[in-house]
């Protein structure tokens, strides 16, 4: 039967990968080694954030074992690199169990941190709280002309307006290291030899009717009183999960800066800008083959 595969599906959100994982799961288990499956969402390994990221309940995941769902609470940073080094551990395990594993998720630099050879520069701890120091007192402009000096290529990537990306490619670069600017190198290896990728398309005007439906779904849901529970917990302390989209903006209804349907409109438009992101990411992979949503596992299996 060979090594145990990894297998990814991947795509932008509301496309159906969860039901597809289950799919495949399932299909793995019952004809094959068995499977496991690995979150792949930046936002589904926060505790307590479900309505909001669509994070599949317990009692819906058919038995399968599911590993890097609530994991971090609400406080702390969720790291790509960090969350490289458990993926693969994770990953690692379900191969010694003789089991394929299957990662899903759309969190692309995620999905890549993994699939490939993708290693990450150095941290300095001190140089970097120097930096948020800086980017605090003088904003973002002064920090991004220090790093268009030092590295040309890497600045004209980043958001000029993301602060917190300005930082840590500053850190990397005053360190001496190369940055990757958070981008796929031009033509990566594959992590694992025995690697299929999957991705989930759907036509835009279908897609987008979906996540607008999917966003008031959120809401109806309960995701503002979600957000308050998180809020006392200590969400906004954080630096990665108060600025989940859907999360930013039940935050600023509840603080009434935001009427409901306003609340409603900006996070259907942040959602589709962020699909349109997923799906210009995913379509780098050279071994991704698509699938529509709800195909049969044995296409995805055949491919």
């Amino acid at each position: 039967m060979g090594a145990p595969r990894l297998w990814a599906i991947v795509g932008a959100t509301g496309t159906g990968k969860t039901a597809l994982s289950l799919d495949l799961a399932e299909a793995l288990t019952r004809d094959g080694p068995g499977a496991e499956i690995v979150n792949a969402d930046a936002m589904q390994l926060y505790r307590g954030m479900d309505i909001g990221t669509a994070k599949l309940p317990v009692a819906e995941r058919r038995g399968i074992p599911h590993h890097l769902f609530d994991v971090l609470d609400v406080t702390e940073d969720a790291a790509v690199a960090a969350y490289q080094a458990h993926a693969r551990a994770a990953i690692e395990g379900i191969f010694a169990r003789g089991r394929d594993a299957v990662l899903v998720g759309g969190s692309g630099l995620y999905v890549s941190s993994v699939l490939y050879d993708f290693r990450f520069p150095p941290r300095n701890e001190a140089l970097r709280r120097e930096l948020e120091a800086e980017l605090e007192r003088d904003g973002p402009g002064t920090l991004l002309a220090r790093l268009r000096a030092a590295d040309p290529a890497t600045a004209s990537r980043v958001d000029p307006g993301n602060g917190r990306r300005i930082v840590r490619a500053l850190e990397v670069v005053l360190q001496g290291a190369d940055t990757h600017g958070a981008a796929l190198p031009e033509s990566p290896d594959l992590w694992h030899g025995r690697t299929v990728v999957r991705g989930v398309h759907v036509d835009r005007a279908e897609l987008v009717d979906r996540l607008d439906r999917r966003v008031e779904g959120m809401w109806a849901a309960g995701i503002v009183d979600e957000a308050a529970r998180l809020r006392e917990l200590g969400l906004e302390s954080g630096t990665t999960a108060p600025r989940a989209i859907g999360y930013a903006q039940a935050l600023a209804q509840l603080d009434g800066r935001l009427t409901a349907s306003e609340a409603i409109e900006q996070t259907q438009a942040l959602t589709r800008r962020y699909a349109r992101r997923q799906v210009s990411w995913f379509k780098r992979y050279r071994e991704l083959a698509w699938m529509q949503p709800g195909a049969a596992a044995s296409e995805l299996l055949s491919g």
